[in-house]
């Protein structure tokens, strides 16, 4: 089972929209995909069409005291699962680190999902936590969301310089450029030539688009409502290099 996550320091861009995009084209590919969404804004689990609500509480579940995987559900869509959101987990951290060791306690609740899944998709909240290092340590990849800008460029630098000083991060940042507006000549520059800081950078962006936007509208991912659209299109690249890339890890 491979373990993706999206993080981001920042809010606003566009990690949420890449993480159900993301997860919804490996479920169109016919790989059994879970998206398990841990940001109490739950924006994933609007835009699937579901409710932001868990049958158990997350202290429960992270406790082990209740069985995390009868909260997954099934979505409309073949081949994708969902395990939602609840506003509680804005204490998520708080159980993090009552735990000897967050990333042992997560890897023990993501574990049994490899008996139903190939691939779970974290979308995580935007900060630097204990919940963070521990998706980190778990994660094959943790995809960056980087809009082209000085203020996006600094953030990732943060992040990067962050989780490598603790050793469980390295080789596994994969920074992209979203929502890039090519009338901006920054976003024209970085989406040609991405700055060299930028290490491990996919060589795919995400443009700046209404159809992205309106997925909280529609509540449901690019390729359900606008397959062929710029957006989607550039989802399914993004894909298909992310699963090229997971093939190769170390």
């Amino acid at each position: 089972m491979h373990i993706v996550a999206l993080h981001n320091l920042k809010g606003g861009v566009g990690k949420t929209a890449a993480a159900v995009n993301l997860a919804a084209q490996a479920a169109e590919a016919g790989i059994p995909t879970l998206l398990w969404d841990l940001d109490a804004q739950a924006a994933a689990t609007w835009c699937l069409g579901a409710q932001a609500r868990l049958a158990k509480p997350p202290r429960k579940l992270f406790r082990r005291k209740a069985p995390i995987g009868r909260e997954a559900a099934r979505t409309q869509w073949d081949y994708l699962d969902l395990l939602p959101a609840d506003e509680s987990l804005r204490h998520l951290d708080d159980l993090v680190a009552k735990g000897k060791d967050g990333g042992r306690l997560l890897h023990g609740l993501l574990q049994p999902f490899s008996e139903n899944y190939a691939l779970v998709v974290l979308d995580c909240p935007p900060s630097f936590s204990r919940l963070a290092e521990a998706v980190v340590r778990n994660a094959d990849r943790v995809l960056c969301p980087l809009i082209p800008a000085p203020l996006s460029l600094n953030a990732w630098r943060q992040m990067a310089g962050h989780f490598d000083r603790k050793r469980y991060g390295r080789d596994k940042l994969r920074p992209f450029l979203s929502m890039v507006d090519r009338r901006r000549s920054l976003h024209r520059t970085w989406a040609e030539t991405p700055p060299t800081t930028l290490r491990g950078c996919l060589s795919t962006w995400i443009p700046y688009a209404t159809d992205v936007e309106r997925m909280s509208v529609r509540r449901a991912p690019l390729a359900a409502f606008a397959p062929r659209s710029p957006a989607a299109d550039a989802y399914r690249r993004l894909w298909t290099e992310l699963a090229e890339d997971l093939d190769t890890r170390p």
